[in-house]
């Protein structure tokens, strides 16, 4: 992998372009949502990812959830954080790409999970930039 890697521990909200070697901690839940675009029928799912600083939820959608496997490690390309529900998660979105990694991951920091950060959404008037600040 070439492009420089960020560690989680450093990931902020608003974020764009992440790179991260990660391991599965866990799986979540799947779940079915209707899209209110099209309503169309979606399955997503939380997947715990980790590296040796800290530990985020990545949103995962249909396909995308049959490519992991709890234990193994991935890369994670031109990923980018959101605040949702006030809890920062990792999104690969339309241009992000998520491969099983050669590479290992050793330990994972489990102590330290960005998504646990309590987030509140600001926009100072007239702006479009959103801000966020840490509660």
């Amino acid at each position: 992998m070439s492009e420089k890697l960020s560690q989680i521990k450093d990931l902020k909200p608003g974020m764009k372009g992440i790179n991260v070697l990660v391991k599965v901690v866990s799986l979540g839940e799947e779940r079915e949502v209707t899209s209110r675009r099209d309503m169309s029928r979606h399955r997503v799912a939380q997947v715990l990812i980790g590296d040796s600083t800290a530990t985020i939820n990545l949103t995962l959608w249909d396909d995308k959830i049959d490519l992991v496997e709890e234990g193994k490690s991935y890369s994670v390309k031109n990923a980018y954080t959101k605040v949702f529900r006030g809890s920062m998660t990792l999104n690969l979105g339309r241009y992000g790409e998520l491969t099983e990694s050669e590479e290992e991951v050793g330990d994972v920091n489990t102590e330290l999970n960005m998504s646990e950060k309590v987030f509140e959404e600001s926009r100072g008037f007239g702006s479009r930039q959103r801000r966020y600040r840490r509660l």
